[in-house]
């Protein structure tokens, strides 16, 4: 008896990863001539031989693996995971199986009491019925999932791509970042990520600086960066010189934004202020002053300005 493992949802950007457990009471009988790679079978004839495999095979098992549990433990270290899991199924219902085949070239299973009963082959969900098997109720199960949680979050489509990084994903993810379902270990929403906290920082910074433009200020300088030190607004007003921390909350469950000026970080303005104006010696006679202003809320709300 062979049992077959398959996994799915290695590369998406979002959701679960899953692996299936499969073995066969007689892969010989007509609707196992049916099996074969899940992604070459229609989303219908999936779950046709889906609903076939957890009726009528002699075991079946899933072993799942979150999002988050992926960003915590890596792609690799998930896979034997998620192996672990669904082969634990398997074994509690001492239904008995002679070889293990995973589809792929790595042993999931190494370092277990079941290594040595592993084969693992390239394409065996396409050889070999019990890990087709696997593969389509892999298939099934986290395509129904990335389905129901489409209800949850329906701005990103996830009915539509499951979790994959197609062109209406990426675009989603652009409009409103990523949701708490996507991998933030994977580069493409990393990426979003940095990208969204600046675009939503340079909207905060935008309001902020209209502010002090109405108040009479000259805009010096905007999110000056050097390779040791940032400073959000630089202006000038009068005599005085404004070095300006911009802080935005979009609410107030982890405190309001000017609970993140703490001691350190304004040490950490205050080196920045000092070592800006060391190299702009047309400056020093005007007098320096921090300033903090705190913008919060989904409408980018400036609570306050004050200087330090």
């Amino acid at each position: 008896m062979i049992l077959g493992i398959d996994e799915v949802g290695r590369g998406p950007w979002a959701g679960p990863l899953v692996i299936g457990a499969v073995i066969l009471k007689d892969s010989t009988v007509t609707w196992c001539q049916e099996l074969t790679d899940s992604k070459k079978l229609t989303a219908k004839k999936r779950q046709i031989l889906s609903d076939k495999i957890t009726k009528e095979a002699a075991a079946s098992a899933l072993g799942w693996v979150s999002s988050r549990e992926l960003d915590k433990y890596g792609l690799a270290q998930s896979l034997c995971l998620a192996t672990r899991r669904a082969v634990k199924q398997i074994l509690a219902t001492k239904i008995p199986f002679d070889e293990i085949i995973i589809d792929g070239t790595i042993n999931f299973l190494d370092g277990t009491p079941l290594e040595g009963r592993v084969t693992t082959l390239k394409k065996a969900d396409s050889l070999i019925k019990e890990v087709s098997a696997a593969s389509i109720i892999a298939k099934v199960a986290r395509d129904e999932y990335m389905i129901d949680i489409a209800t949850q979050y329906p701005e990103y489509g996830f009915e539509n791509h499951v979790g994959y990084g197609t062109a209406q994903h990426r675009a989603a993810l652009e409009q409103y970042g990523p949701c708490s379902e996507h991998r933030t270990s994977f580069k493409p929403i990393q990426k979003n990520v940095v990208k969204n906290t600046t675009k939503i920082g340079n909207k905060a910074e935008d309001i902020v600086a209209d502010h002090l433009v109405n108040q009479g200020h000259r805009i010096l300088a905007r999110n000056h960066k050097t390779k040791f030190y940032e400073i959000d607004i630089i202006s000038i007003k009068d005599k005085d010189i404004y070095f300006t921390e911009v802080k935005y909350r979009k609410s107030s469950f982890r405190g309001t934004p000017l609970d993140q000026i703490t001691t350190k970080k304004q040490q950490q303005m205050r080196f920045a202020a000092e070592a800006f104006l060391k190299y702009q010696p047309y400056l020093k006679s005007l007098s320096p002053h921090l300033a903090v202003a705190a913008v919060s809320g989904p409408d980018f709300h400036l609570g306050t300005w004050f200087a330090i």
